[in-house]
C-alpha cells in the first residue's frame, strides 16, 4: 500500500533470498487471479493432495505444465482425474524472469525456460509445513507470487525443518524469490490472515502461484 506509515522496502532475507512488497499492482494481481480461476476447473483441475502416508494436504492445488505429486512429476494427474496437465502459458515464464530480474537486479541465470506453476489455494485453516522444493532437476530460482489473504511465510534453513528461520509477511501481491544458496531452504506457511485480502479482488482466502523451472 502507498499510503503505509512505514513502507516496506525489497530485502534480502537469506543469500539468494528476496521478498519484494507490492511487486504485482491491483490490475495485474486481477488478471493472474482470473487466470487461476480458469485453471482450476475440470479436467485437470484443483484437487486435495493425497500424501503417501495418507494424510491430506490442507491446501488445495492444479498444476501447470508438469503435473506434481508427492514426490515427482508427471504430464497428466496420475493422482486424481487422469487428464492431462494444463499447458503452462509462456506469459508465465516471463512473469517469472521479469520476476527474477527484479529481486536480483540481473536475468535469471539459467537458459531453460520455466516450465511448472504450482497454483495452491489456502483457505482461512490451511496451512503449509516446512518442506523445499527438490523434485526439479534444474536449481534455477523459484519465484512465488501471493494473492489474496495475508500469511505468515516462514523460510527456514538448508539443513532441516529446526531453527533458525525467518518469518515473513507475505501480502497481496507480493514476490518473494528464492535461489542460489538458498534455493534448497525449508520453507512453509504456518497461518493465513483470514479478510485481508484486498476487496477489490473478490477472493475469500490466499492463492499463491510457485513458478519453477522443470530441468525435466
Amino acid at each position: 500500500m502507498e499510503d503505509e506509515l512505514f513502507p516496506r522496502p525489497p530485502a534480502e532475507i537469506a543469500p539468494g533470498a528476496v521478498h519484494v512488497p507490492g511487486w504485482l499492482d491491483p490490475p495485474a494481481q486481477r488478471r493472474l487471479l482470473d487466470a487461476c480461476r480458469q485453471w482450476a476447473r475440470p479436467p485437470a483441475g484443483l484437487r486435495t493432495v493425497r500424501m503417501p502416508s495418507g494424510g491430506e494436504m490442507s491446501v488445495r492445488t492444479v498444476c501447470l505444465g508438469w503435473h506434481w505429486f508427492p514426490y515427482g512429476y508427471a504430464r497428466t494427474v496420475v493422482d486424481g482425474d487422469g487428464a492431462p496437465v494444463k499447458p503452462f502459458p509462456p506469459w508465465l515464464d516471463e512473469l517469472a524472469r521479469a520476476g527474477v530480474e527484479r529481486a536480483y537486479g540481473a536475468a535469471v541465470p539459467d537458459s531453460e525456460p520455466y516450465d511448472i506453476a504450482l497454483v495452491n489455494f489456502y483457505d482461512s485453516a490451511a496451512k503449509m509445513g516446512l518442506h523445499r522444493d527438490s523434485d526439479e532437476k534444474s536449481g534455477a530460482p523459484v519465484v512465488s507470487l501471493s494473492l489474496g489473504d495475508t500469511c505468515v511465510f516462514r523460510f527456514g534453513n538448508t539443513h532441516g525443518r529446526t531453527r533458525p528461520w525467518t518469518d515473513v509477511e507475505l501480502r497481496s501481491g507480493d514476490l518473494f524469490v528464492f535461489g542460489g544458496p538458498s534455493r534448497p531452504a525449508y520453507h512453509g506457511v504456518p497461518r493465513t490472515f483470514p479478510g485481508t485480502a484486498p476487496p477489490e479482488l473478490g477472493l475469500k482466502g490466499r492463492v499463491n502461484v510457485t513458478l519453477r523451472v522443470s530441468g525435466l
